[in-house]
């Protein structure tokens, strides 16, 4: 009776060693679910392996990425809710639905803010960008870092844009973002949001006429197989973001956290190279794909800018002309 008494708490014992082994097991390497909408050779994908380089190495991998591109978690808003729920770690996102959690964010979005990518990267990455990251907290997600896609460009099957009147009644998908509806709107356009990865499917069956997004996105997804026509147009600056999830944030340790924000600075490094890269050769590569290509000239974009007056009228009522004016000055 004793020998079984000793045997059984032996086989206790190992049985407990067994168990707190697997529990330190699984802390040791801890999953990191990253979706995003794009292909991994995209600009989000080259951003994601950047910051999974740079986690991986600096925690001697008790953090690993699997990624999920392509939209394989869902669209932006499904992964970006993902977060909040705690169902997955990371994401890198458009601005597309950004100001549905954070409505500040959709002051970057308004067309025409922006002279220039070196205008934008400044403003993102000074204090009006960083105070609008901070306010994700309260949204129940955490905001690392500012990425980002380029200036959006028009794409349609229906016809050359030269004039705000070209876009009129043209059937233009946009993202869930009440920013650009506005905008088309006043243009005259009939703005259709609609998630990522609905679009092509769309495009084909003539659903809609075209779509707006940066040359990284268009050269990406291959847009050229189903787009006739680019307007070179830089109508919208797109900024992207990198979050994480608050259940992951708040288990991480202070020097944890640092290694995550250091990856995620490192991936916008690589995203805006890669962003850059792309506008000086995107249009090229569009033209030897068969695309018509136009761009408009200083004068027709002031032109547009007319055109949307009423819609600034709007976007002072939500943002504040001082914000606005502040956002446009800044050198």
């Amino acid at each position: 009776m004793r020998n079984f008494a000793k045997n059984l708490g032996r086989t206790a014992l190992v049985v407990t060693a067994m168990t707190l082994g697997l529990s330190f097991g699984a802390k040791a390497e801890q999953e990191i679910k990253i979706g995003y909408a794009l292909a991994t050779t995209s600009h989000y994908g080259v951003a994601a392996n950047n910051w999974q380089e740079v986690v991986e190495s600096g925690t001697d991998k008790r953090f690993v990425f699997r990624h999920f591109p392509s939209s394989g978690l869902g669209g932006e808003r499904e992964v970006l809710e993902g977060l909040q729920i705690g169902t997955v770690e990371a994401t890198i996102v458009s601005s597309g639905t950004l100001s549905n959690f954070v409505p500040e964010a959709g002051v970057f979005d308004i067309p025409f803010l922006f002279r220039d990518l070196a205008h934008a990267r400044g403003v993102l990455d000074g204090p009006i960008g960083q105070e609008i990251l901070g306010k994700f907290e309260s949204a129940n997600l955490i905001a690392l870092a500012w990425g980002e896609q380029g200036f959006r460009h028009i794409t349609n099957n229906r016809n050359a844009i030269e004039k705000p009147d070209d876009v009129a009644g043209l059937k233009l998908r946009t993202m869930e973002n009440p920013i650009h509806i506005t905008a088309f709107n006043t243009l005259g356009a009939a703005p259709t949001p609609m998630a990522w990865p609905e679009v092509i499917g769309a495009l084909q069956q003539g659903t809609i006429d075209g779509q707006e997004n940066p040359l990284s996105v268009i050269t990406s997804a291959k847009l050229s197989e189903v787009q006739k026509h680019l307007t070179v147009s830089g109508h919208v600056y797109s900024p992207a973001m990198l979050l994480v999830s608050p259940d992951l944030w708040n288990s991480l340790s202070d020097e944890d956290k640092e290694v995550f924000k250091k990856g995620a600075a490192e991936a916008v490094v690589a995203m805006r190279a890669f962003v850059d890269d792309v506008e000086k050769s995107g249009v090229e590569q569009l033209k030897k794909e068969g695309m018509t290509v136009g761009e408009l000239t200083a004068e027709q974009k002031a032109e547009f800018q007319k055109a949307l007056a009423p819609a600034y009228e709007e976007y002072y009522k939500t943002y504040g002309k001082e914000l606005i004016d502040g956002i446009i000055a800044a050198k």
